[in-house]
């Protein structure tokens, strides 16, 4: 009967530490950080959001905006060359608006909804590049 010694015991205890060490270092995705100057101007009937050197990001960001009006305007502007940023707005009863991946540049209007409070939300998966889009009350 093979009995190991204590030494050969340690040895495969470092080993098996050293393999689980390593393939805990991969590189996993981290949030917004201060690297990505996130810019946000939220007033009434306008709201802003611009995220910059964005390098696989994943993470989720949520704002109540007051809008006085039915109907939204978005501009999107982006440079993403990775990952998805899906935009979401909801009007002030959760009805949802407008959701898309901001890669997909789908400027637009919104349907009409219930003017008051509404969600704008922002979720990066993975997220590399740069964006910025703008949300207005429709004239």
């Amino acid at each position: 009967m093979f009995k190991p010694t204590t030494a050969a015991w340690f040895r495969g205890m470092i080993a098996a530490t050293g393999i689980l060490l390593i393939a805990g270092c991969e590189d996993p995705a981290t949030g917004i950080g201060p690297q990505n100057q996130l810019e946000v101007t939220n007033a009434v009937d306008q709201f802003q959001f611009q995220l910059t050197a964005l390098n696989d990001v994943t993470d989720r960001r949520s704002y109540d905006w007051e809008n006085t009006g039915t109907q939204a305007t978005i501009d999107i502007s982006q440079a993403i060359s990775g990952g998805s940023a899906i935009l979401t707005i909801t009007d002030a009863v959760g009805t949802v608006m407008y959701e898309n991946d901001i890669a997909d540049d789908q400027d637009g209007t919104t349907p009409a909804g219930v003017a008051g409070t509404w969600r704008i939300e922002v979720v990066l998966s993975r997220t590399t590049g740069t964006f910025n889009f703008r949300v207005q009350k429709t004239t």
